[in-house]
């Protein structure tokens, strides 16, 4: 396994001797490759970290020890795309010794079969105890100028279309790829966020992000169009520092995985299994959810989040029930119990409610510390009586905890705004982060707010809530450990749709980018896509068919799955928002279909303890013909396929709502040739036959 190429080299392979990791100093510097099959996928590349004022851990080191093992263990996630997951490894730890000033730091290496997870480590020692880092200078070498699937570097949003070009188009693409936001601090003309997806020439696709960012900066990646390097870029905090540092300490892992299979990168498990196993002894109350809510309504103006047309209003002074209402409200008692009953009869876990709380008046970009409490409802929203209709109905209420950036407050308040949630029977979170944050100068993805969001999972878990974080960092597989993060949102989602639209290969390259870290709060299940249908003063769409919106529960995995359309929109097309409320949120299996990032992904899952399977199909802009065969089923049985599909003239611009239904027999035998429309898709539902009556009528696929 471990091989020694001369006098400060060594090389290490991944247990199926794919990956092969090359480690050595070269006048004193570290640096590492990777190859795969014997092909380059990272060339020799430095690895290192600049301190402020003391000198650096970049160079200057002698190799004081290795050490190598292997590591096996499957283990069970609390919820997941499969049941079981295999974390197998050869390791590789090198510890250095900087001479000059006797400071040691262990670079450890995991090569999986997949890939390799690489971090630093300082261990307690006299002359490295307390530090600042400067910046981290760790670099990727790539082989050529590959094709990259990007957003800008941002310390603030990850809410962009991804583009799609070589890498030396990115500086020049890079003006044209910003976009507004509520909070938003780009970096360089050349500076790239993570999870970044790359394709060679000869066809091998290779993923660069990070895993278990804890007490740390997040990482972006800073590209040297030159020589074709990439290298990180820490997030820096309000004084331009990047972390703070005490020994003993380790970083987040870096990762790369490679594969000349996309959709070997999109069932790679290593991001999840570079992370510690789950932190709770007791995970009983940690449960998928499937939710509807007042949302989709305010994001597209139908109503609002705020109770009065007040231009300001102070909580705790601003007396509401002595205020006009504006008419516009959307979180009222009676509209809340219409999405309660909705939810109830149609098989839902839970209702969301934003806006229920007093501050929506002017609570974005005025830079205030003290907007909401998380507990002062409008005169209109009763809380008594909303728990207690819920409850009678069987349905779960979703708390939502807007923080407008103002963190300092929300820490003030997060305990009782908790208890608060136990006491009324709440037992999820939708928080949000919009805005530029406080303390002022700080960063959404700053080693400060990092520790925030630790800091809300972790107490909120005290409570036994389950958290769904917007505007947060992006996930990097922490949900193992915390398994209470439920989903985030970290990444440009439906509600875009409402505002200026969103490209429609978009969710054919977020799979392969943003979700490699952890699941997304996507909200799907858009019907009426004409934005201008429910508000005349918007002339927007949002860039799909139906049968693409019911393909999204299965392509964008989460065990947090929202119908976020209205009520009515759904009871307009009963026969396909059947697919919503069947399909499952929780897997024991997970296969790759068909997949070509930014054209498009065919995933079929298996439904958590059943023999029940769900195929899903998101498609760019490009109509095509998606082939599949259905060896995935177990071979002596039978099932029911019902599938959702575009019709011919489906269209996501001009025919968005044509779709047709039909049912089939389906054994593991069946193939399918299914026609995807521009901006279109298909779901299938697969149920085992119990019984042969079932059958009647049928044809066989």
């Amino acid at each position: 396994m471990l091989f020694t190429l001369g006098l400060s080299a060594q090389s290490i392979k991944s247990p199926n001797g794919n990956f092969n990791l090359t480690f050595e100093l070269k006048d004193g510097v570290p640096v590492y490759q990777l190859s795969m099959g014997g092909e380059p996928i990272v060339k020799e590349s430095k690895l290192g970290l600049e301190l402020k004022d003391t000198p650096s851990l970049l160079g200057g080191f002698t190799i004081e020890n290795t050490e190598e093992s292997t590591f096996d263990e499957t283990w069970q996630p609390v919820w997941g795309e499969v049941k079981d997951i295999r974390n197998h490894y050869n390791e590789l730890a090198v510890t250095l010794n900087q001479k000059e000033t006797a400071r040691k730091m262990i670079i450890r290496f995991r090569v999986f079969d997949d890939g390799l997870g690489f971090r630093y480590e300082f261990p307690e020692q006299d002359n490295l105890i307390y530090f600042v880092i400067k910046e981290e200078r760790t670099q990727f070498a790539m082989t050529g100028d590959h094709t990259a699937y990007w957003i800008p570097g941002d310390f603030d949003t990850q809410e962009y279309e991804y583009n799609t070009s070589k890498m030396s188009e990115i500086r020049a693409l890079m003006a044209g790829a910003m976009r507004g936001n509520a909070s938003t601090t780009t970096f360089s003309d050349t500076g790239v966020q993570t999870s970044l997806l790359l394709k060679t020439d000869n066809g091998t696709f290779i993923n660069l992000h990070e895993a278990a960012l804890i007490e740390y900066s997040c990482m972006h990646l800073e590209l040297d169009d030159e020589n074709m390097i990439f290298e990180s870029y820490l997030t820096p905090d309000a004084v331009g520092n990047k972390g703070y540092m005490q020994a003993p300490r380790v970083t987040p892992w870096r990762t790369v995985i490679a594969s000349k299979n996309a959709g070997d990168i999109l069932m790679s498990h290593i991001t999840l299994n570079l992370n510690e196993p789950c932190a709770y002894d007791d995970t009983s109350w940690i449960k998928p959810v499937k939710y509807v809510g007042v949302w989709w309504e305010m994001i597209t103006g139908k109503s609002d989040w705020a109770y009065t047309s007040l231009p300001a209003v102070q909580l705790g002074k601003t007396d509401f029930s002595e205020t006009t209402p504006s008419g516009r409200h959307g979180a009222t008692t009676e509209n809340v119990k219409r999405y309660i009953d909705f939810a109830a009869e149609h098989g839902f876990d839970a209702v969301l409610v934003e806006g229920w709380n007093e501050g929506w008046e002017d609570w974005i970009g005025k830079s205030k510390d003290y907007v909401f409490d998380f507990l002062t409802p409008y005169p209109d929203f009763d809380v008594d009586e909303v728990r207690e209709y819920a409850k009678a109905k069987g349905v779960k209420m979703m708390m939502h905890h807007e923080t407008s950036g103002a963190v300092r407050n929300y820490e003030r308040h997060m305990d009782k705004a908790y208890q608060f949630m136990v006491d009324n029977g709440y037992n999820s979170v939708k928080s949000g982060y919009v805005g530029n944050i406080i303390p002022r100068g700080e960063h959404h993805y700053g080693q400060w707010l990092v520790n925030h969001y630790q800091y809300a999972v972790e107490k909120a878990a005290e409570y036994k809530i389950m958290v769904n974080a917007h505007e947060a960092v992006r996930p990097t597989g922490l949900s193992r450990t915390y398994p209470n993060l439920i989903a985030n949102e970290s990444a440009r989602g439906t509600e875009y749709e409402a505002f200026v639209g969103t490209k429609a290969e978009h969710t054919t390259i977020l799979p392969f980018t943003r979700l490699i870290g952890g699941p997304m709060d996507y909200t799907p299940g858009i019907f009426q896509t004409d934005i201008s249908k429910i508000n005349p003063d918007r002339d927007t769409f949002v860039h799909t068919t139906l049968a693409r919106q019911l393909a999204l529960y299965v392509t964008m995995y989460s065990p947090l799955q929202m119908a976020a359309d209205l009520p009515e929109h759904y009871e307009q097309h009963m026969d396909a928002f059947q697919f919503i409320k069947d399909v499952a949120i929780d897997w024991d299996d997970t296969k790759v279909l068909e997949a070509e990032p930014g054209d498009f992904i065919t995933y079929a899952r298996k439904a958590k303890g059943t023999e029940n399977w769900f195929v899903g199909r998101t498609n760019d802009e490009i109509g095509r013909t998606s082939k599949i065969k259905f060896d995935f089923l177990d071979a002596d049985k039978k099932y029911i396929a019902t599938i959702y599909s575009d019709a011919k003239d489906a269209h996501y611009e001009t025919n968005p709502q044509a779709y047709e239904i039909k049912k089939v027999i389906v054994t593991s035998k069946s193939k399918l040739s299914q026609y995807c429309a521009p901006g279109g898709g298909y779901a299938i539902s697969i149920m085992e036959v119990k019984d042969k009556s079932e059958l009647k009528g049928l044809k066989r696929l």
